[in-house]
């Protein structure tokens, strides 16, 4: 499947160099467009009401853009162009909790919108001494530290709020605001920003960077046809990343139903000439009765029921002091980078362990090295009479219910009586081997799937 990231990049790539959609020899030239909003910003500094830009370098490559097209600042096309208020200019008296002029800052950018969660305010009072800071509708808010992709346009809800202090305003007349969003989020913009922004501790986005990004500006009618493009192609891939979810979620449901199948006897045929199951768990314990379980019903009478408590059970690792091991903990196995201890219990290579704690309890891992075991973790151990594959596919399928949550605590664990008392159908020993053998092929098949999506 192909990367959606990677591909909506490619569409702003091909969208900001006149690439997406043909040119028109009949729409206004962009030089026109530009001189337009030359003359808005001379009226507003006649008027006092903005200050003349100072002159900053850029890489101008007009090759770059159509024809019609013109290479400019972004401080160019801008009529008004400012950070938030400085922090000393308001103070934590000035904030109220209701019956406020909201402030915007760079956590209230949430994938290209306002989101009210967390917004502060302050006083209306307070307010008209910010009023410099008010946001019009379809100015451009852009974080200016921290994750410098947070970029969005006022909507009509949010006029008369003011940008917060970690933000830029960007007030562009006469361009489609859509357009500027695309061309701050490309590739092209984002890596000039990564290149010049880094900070002591975050990204930091200074006015002069920002103003002397190089701006490919295309006639307006252009700009809109632009902008329907890449709405149209954007739509397309939120599909396609929704029809993924939706496979991987059939993927995951494909694999439980093919366990269930497997532990009611329907995924792989019947031999007569099987052992039956009751003999091998003789072999277990002369002494052994199965159990009843409506559950499982209906199996053949080759298999047999019984407690899991009965085939396998839970153990610690040899305690030893005064050794240096590494320390077997669920993060090391998934990294591979494991800590060292002095002195625990000791557990091989190969070992089967089980998670008793946390959101993942009932997992099962293999214990890559030699080490300590850690805490939250037990030994599995597994009678030899029995498939080991074919019992960790039966808990793998009832992990979910193997867990409870601890009174008084959020965090999950594996509950050890129901561990012992599930029940869990066992079919002979023969058959065992030819529903891992057919669940590992299907498996194989379906993470093949899932490979693909990543």
């Amino acid at each position: 499947m192909m990367d959606t990231k990677k591909l909506r990049q490619k569409i702003l790539d091909l969208a900001i160099r006149g690439k997406l959609v043909p040119q028109d020899p009949n729409d206004e030239p962009a030089s026109v467009l530009l001189e337009r909003i030359g003359a808005e910003k001379e009226r507003l500094i006649k008027e006092g009401k903005i200050k003349r830009s100072k002159k900053t370098a850029s890489d101008r490559n007009e090759n770059e853009i159509p024809n019609g097209w013109v290479c400019c600042r972004f401080d160019e096309i801008c009529s008004q162009f400012s950070t938030g208020p400085f922090g000393s200019m308001v103070h934590k008296s000035d904030y109220v909790s209701h019956n406020g002029t909201p402030i915007v800052n760079p956590m209230n950018i949430v994938d290209g919108k306002i989101v009210t969660n967390n917004l502060m305010m302050v006083s209306n009072e307070k307010a008209q001494e910010l009023d410099r800071y008010r946001l019009t509708k379809d100015d451009i808010l852009i974080a200016r530290r921290g994750d410098l992709r947070k970029c969005c346009i006022v909507s009509e809800e949010s006029i008369d709020w003011l940008c917060g202090t970690g933000s830029f305003f960007l007030h562009i007349p006469f361009v489609e605001p859509r357009y500027i969003e695309l061309f701050y989020l490309s590739e092209y913009v984002q890596t000039i920003l990564k290149r010049e922004c880094v900070g002591a501790t975050m990204d930091n986005l200074n006015q002069s960077v920002l103003g002397s990004i190089p701006f490919f500006l295309p006639p307006l009618k252009e700009q809109e046809r632009i902008v329907n493009e890449v709405n149209h192609w954007f739509s397309v891939i939120d599909e396609l990343e929704s029809n993924e979810g939706d496979l991987l979620k059939a993927i995951d449901k494909a694999k439980s139903k093919i366990l269930d199948l497997a532990i009611h006897g329907k995924l792989v045929p019947q031999d007569p000439n099987d052992e039956p199951a009751i003999e091998l768990l003789k072999r277990i314990n002369p002494k052994f009765e199965p159990c009843d379980e409506e559950k499982y019903e209906g199996i053949l009478d080759t298999w047999c029921t019984t407690h899991l408590g009965n085939i396998c059970f839970l153990t610690e690792g040899e305690a030893i002091a005064d050794r240096e091991y590494p320390y077997i903990d669920v993060k090391g196995i998934r990294t591979g980078s494991f800590t060292t201890k002095q002195s625990g219990k000791h557990i091989k290579q190969g070992t089967t362990l089980i998670l008793v704690d946390g959101e993942n309890s009932g997992e099962v891992f293999r214990t890559p090295i030699d080490g300590y075991q850690g805490s939250t973790l037990k030994i599995l151990n597994i009678n030899k009479n029995v498939n080991s594959k074919y019992i960790l596919l039966f808990i793998r399928l009832n992990q979910k219910a193997l867990r409870e949550n601890k009174v008084g605590s959020a965090i999950p664990h594996l509950n050890k009586k129901m561990f012992r008392e599930l029940t869990i159908p066992i079919p002979p020993y023969q058959e065992q081997l030819r529903i891992v053998s057919k669940i590992e092929e299907l498996f194989a098949v379906l993470d093949g799937i899932k490979e693909s999506l990543a």
